[in-house]
């Protein structure tokens, strides 16, 4: 009897034995497709990732999971004897918007940052400074209190691909980048930035620094009904007002967002007490329209105005009359779960900025009147397929597309000669400064993912573009500098290669090495004698410029740690990045050539744009933060890039000093507050050759912020800003140019504003 009970009892658990893992099968819960490539995730051990293997997932009974399948709803799943062998998960709404995908290790692409949401603890009004300001490794260029570019490694301009909700584009007009891409939206409208830290996709344009995706707020999955917000913000220093509107309305099949928004600066004091011309007023509008044929299938319109009046700019030689754009963009998506072509997403969009700005301000209007009308069409597209061609490997190809032209004139009317007497009656002239020109460029990539084990994933992709200028109306002297002027076609190459690779479920490793390859633009190609720089000389372009190429290489490392005692957690990262360019483009005097206005002023030759042969930048990011007695947290980070003109023997132009940024925040309930201390280095890596012929100073600057749920809906917010009202400015800023109605010297630059108080109050319904 007693070897017929052991017999039994040994029968008994090795079927238990054989229990301990449960088969189950996902599919989409619409189609009833077996979805591969799921991610099950145990929430008792976080280093066991577990990944659909044959179509199923083999899981330990007793453990819990979180089932998670990119573009589905998760579920978290107790495993039992009874848990069903077919489990189903729901698709979400399309995303349209977005280029990362926050959150996916697997499918992220690599070396990419990813802001908070940026509509959220807001405590004064934002401008276009703001959207950028506190992501580690930019900078901000700055004219005046308007026309603002961000800069990222010392790339700017068109060296960085910059563009709104995974696309649109919009190119500025003015020649001295008055209406840069980032002063045509509404900085309230922008809910995150996703930034890819270098050529390390193909997908989404020609990149050479950098991709920068500015996503616009969209409606929330599942609320559906009549909601919005309104909010009103105000800056002491200035008397400056914010005010702005949205209503949304959706339903599971149509969803439709209004924004409305009006903007009105004023000249700010800088930390000496000093006024500068920066005012400027601004009304905004935008409708979003959208359509969902099923979960998996949506299609969406947006149409965007702005329209800029009365605009200084402290450090250019006219202001802005009036800086009007519209944007429209059409986009389509649909995901196929289950087949071999999984996805399939579309996009085609138009924009049309109308700028006119004149010296009707300035000091020297009395001796020549001066009034540029120009305009800029942007338009584009991509089309890209998404393919499932196994489990573990993903294909993208595609197309897309970017044509931009722009004209337009400098009309002058010379009241006085040289001598100051009046010319009667005065001499009227035109100057090309577009020369009716345009640039097409037609890409077309490949990038592929492939997933070599549960913990590792090799990316790589291709690119080519056919790039197409031309220029239709070329003035006369620029026609005797280039004597076979015409259309010219470019034939770019671009590749990446990256390994991800998980070192356990909290640490990563991450190498990319990325070639890309940016064509000269336009001002780097066709502006004429104009002064388009950071100092008082003349520029001329060259329309046999070189493409420039950015071989860069980088290692990345982030980690994070929880603990249970008075530090609740800690989140480190660090990256390393070499760039080696060729052919990279800089303006240089060229004795060979005199000033065409106003000759007999000093600088008396003018710059040509030309590539160098040798140059290169390297550089680190890192960052550090620690969350502690469950409500308060400390960040801190650091950039640093050094870049190299070997041709010249100095620095490359625009290379921002070592930044540094330390915050302290305190959250719990309804109340936050947060201190931050930015520190910014000396800069004494100069280009001379671009007019940077002086060492800029550090500075600290110390902001106070605070915020108060009143009331479910009602959010109010206060900052003080450079609250010890330091006297500064940033070795990116340009100088004052023509402002001695301001008292403002030509050789001194642009200072930043002084001791700010704000107040910003916010209601959601």
């Amino acid at each position: 009897m007693k070897l017929i009970l052991s017999v039994i009892f040994f029968v008994a658990g090795s079927v238990m034995l054989l229990a301990q893992t449960k088969t189950i099968e996902v599919k989409d819960a619409q189609t009833k497709e077996t979805l591969t490539g799921v991610y099950a995730t145990s929430q008792n051990n976080k280093e066991d990732y577990r990944i659909t293997e044959n179509k199923i997932l083999k899981l330990d009974i007793g453990k819990t999971y979180r089932i998670s399948h990119i573009g589905y709803s998760p579920r978290v799943l107790k495993i039992n004897s009874f848990t069903p062998e077919v489990i189903y998960l729901e698709a979400q709404n399309t995303e349209l918007t977005e280029v990362l995908v926050t959150g996916k290790i697997f499918q992220d692409p690599v070396m990419n940052i990813t802001t908070p949401d940026l509509t959220e603890r807001v405590s004064q009004p934002k401008n276009v400074a703001d959207l950028f300001r506190d992501i580690n490794g930019f900078g901000l260029i700055k004219r005046g209190n308007y026309a603002i570019d961000p800069s990222f490694r010392a790339s700017q301009y068109e060296q960085l691909n910059i563009q709104y909700d995974g696309g649109t584009k919009v190119m500025h007009a003015c020649p001295n980048r008055m209406d840069p891409i980032t002063t045509h939206v509404m900085p309230e409208d922008i809910a995150k930035i996703e930034v890819v830290r270098g050529p390390y996709t193909m997908r989404y344009g020609a990149t050479f620094g950098g991709l920068i995706n500015m996503v616009s707020k969209r409606p929330e999955i599942g609320k559906y009904g009549l909601s919005g917000s309104a909010s009103t913000g105000y800056e002491t220093n200035g008397n400056s007002l914010v005010n702005m509107v949205r209503l949304q309305y959706a339903e599971e099949k149509f969803d439709v967002v209004g924004m409305y928004g009006y903007r009105d600066f004023g000249n700010y004091e800088d930390g000496g007490g000093r006024e500068i011309p920066s005012s400027f007023r601004s009304i905004d509008y935008s409708l979003r329209m959208g359509y969902n044929f099923t979960s998996l299938e949506r299609l969406q319109l947006h149409w965007r105005q702005s329209f800029g009046r009365d605009v200084l700019h402290a450090s250019l030689p006219m202001d802005s009359d009036y800086d009007d754009s519209s944007m429209l963009s059409l986009d389509y998506f649909k995901k196929r779960p289950g087949k071999t072509l999984q996805k399939i997403q579309a996009k085609a969009y138009y924009s049309y900025v109308d700028h006119l700005m004149s010296n009707s301000r300035r000091s020297n209007f009395n001796t020549v009147e001066a009034v540029s009308p120009v305009e800029a069409t942007t338009a584009g597209g991509r089309f890209e397929l998404e393919w499932k061609l196994d489990e573990f490997w993903t294909l993208f190809t595609g197309t897309d597309a970017l044509l931009i032209s722009r004209d337009g004139t400098r009309n002058r009317l010379i009241k006085l000669n040289m001598m100051g007497m009046p010319i009667t009656p005065p001499l009227e002239l035109t100057d090309k400064i577009w020369q009716d020109s345009f640039i097409n460029d037609y890409g077309f990539f490949a990038e592929s993912r492939y997933r070599l084990n549960s913990s590792t994933v090799l990316n790589a992709g291709v690119r080519y573009d056919l790039v197409r200028s031309d220029i239709q109306d070329p003035a006369t002297d620029f026609q005797a500098y280039y004597p076979g002027l015409g259309s010219r076609t470019e034939h770019n190459f671009s590749a990446t290669v990256s390994l991800k690779k998980l070192l356990d479920a909290d640490n990563q490793l991450e190498f990319a090495f990325g070639r890309g390859v940016r064509s000269a633009n336009m001002i780097e190609r066709f502006i004429n004698h104009f002064q388009v720089g950071q100092d008082p000389f003349e520029y001329i372009g060259n329309p046999n410029l070189d493409a420039e190429v950015n071989n860069q290489f980088e290692v990345a490392y982030t980690g994070k740690k929880t603990f249970d005692g008075a530090i609740n957690r800690l989140d480190w990262g660090a990256s390393v990045y070499f760039s080696h360019f060729e052919n990279y483009i800089v303006a240089i005097i060229d004795p060979t050539k005199t000033r065409k206005f106003m000759p007999n002023q000093e600088p008396l030759n003018p710059k040509v744009f030309r590539n160098l042969d040798e140059a290169y930048k390297t550089g680190f990011e890192a960052s550090l933060g620690v969350n502690f007695l469950n409500n308060f947290q400390f960040d801190a980070e650091a950039a640093y890039v050094y870049a190299r003109n070997e041709d010249l023997s100095e620095s490359l132009p625009l290379t921002p000093p070592l930044r540094s940024k330390f915050s302290l925040q305190y959250n719990k309930n309804k109340f936050w507050a947060a201190t931050d201390l930015r520190v910014v280095s000396q800069q004494d890596e100069l280009a001379t050759s671009f007019g940077e012929n002086q060492a800029t100073p550090g500075y600290e600057l110390v902001d106070f912020r605070l915020g108060y749920e009143l009331f479910p809906g009602l959010n109010l917010g206060g900052a003080v800003l450079n609250a010890f009202d330091q006297q500064y400015y940033d070795h990116l800023n340009f100088a004052f140019r023509n402002q001695a109605n301001a008292n403002l010297s030509g050789m001194e630059r642009l200072t930043d504003p002084g001791q700010n108080f704000t107040v910003f109050v916010k209601y959601e319904f």
